[in-house]
């Protein structure tokens, strides 16, 4: 289990704390493997964390694109990965030990919000990946599903997380499920979810906001572990 938590909007909607984070300020950016695969950092003047594009020329949140030439003269176009807007993103900028999320991985994404997250994710499985993406709220679910439209390797699921076997048809076995629904019962959402559709041996990355969980504690004694 990866139980880094981190403070955000859920599934990267919201304000954006730091306009503009982590572009690199020269011209001249190389941009260069993360150790988790699927993911890249830029150098130039500041390093930022960046994904490949899936779909080149546009942007899903406003974020920056650069686009640089490999070493076999291609050109290939990446996005910026504000880690204030994605708690995903956090995690990785945070120094966090695994990611089971990869190149061809088939990811399970509970609250995926608008897909600001969910693009990123999409980016680092690639073609040969898929992400099912599911939001309970029509409004995000909106945005979400006219993302997927541009990028076939997300699949929109507009129902309620708390009961899978409504998209059990839907969806299949899956190598990691990332969670972030944002309710005091997420622990048995992410139960009920792998039950259905995590392989053996799968992972799940859970994203706790405390004061879901507990309005009245502290931050500190929801996290606590017994």
């Amino acid at each position: 289990m990866l139980g880094n938590r981190f403070k955000g909007a859920r599934g990267g909607s919201g304000k954006p704390s730091k306009k503009g984070f982590g572009a690199p300020a020269s011209n001249k950016v190389v941009v260069v493997p993360h150790r988790f695969p699927g993911v890249y950092v830029a150098k130039g003047k500041s390093d930022a964390l960046v994904t490949r594009n899936m779909v080149v020329g546009e942007s899903i949140y406003g974020e920056k694109r650069i686009e640089v030439t490999n070493e076999d003269g291609e050109k290939v176009e990446y996005r910026m990965w504000n880690p204030f807007r994605s708690k995903l993103g956090a995690t990785i900028i945070g120094g966090v030990a695994n990611m089971p999320i990869g190149i061809g991985s088939k990811v399970l994404y509970l609250g995926a919000a608008n897909g600001t997250t969910v693009s990123h994710v999409s980016d680092m499985v690639g073609p040969t990946g898929i992400v099912y993406a599911v939001e309970f709220s029509h409004r995000s679910a909106r945005d979400l599903t006219n993302m997927a439209k541009r990028r076939p390797n997300i699949v929109p699921i507009v129902e309620d997380a708390r009961q899978p076997l409504k998209y059990r048809m839907l969806v299949g076995m899956v190598d990691i499920i990332f969670a972030d629904v944002a309710q005091p019962d997420q622990a048995r959402i992410v139960a009920m979810n792998a039950n259905h559709f995590l392989k053996p041996s799968g992972w799940y990355i859970i994203a706790i906001k405390a004061n879901c969980v507990d309005s009245t504690a502290s931050p500190e004694a929801v996290y606590r572990v017994p």
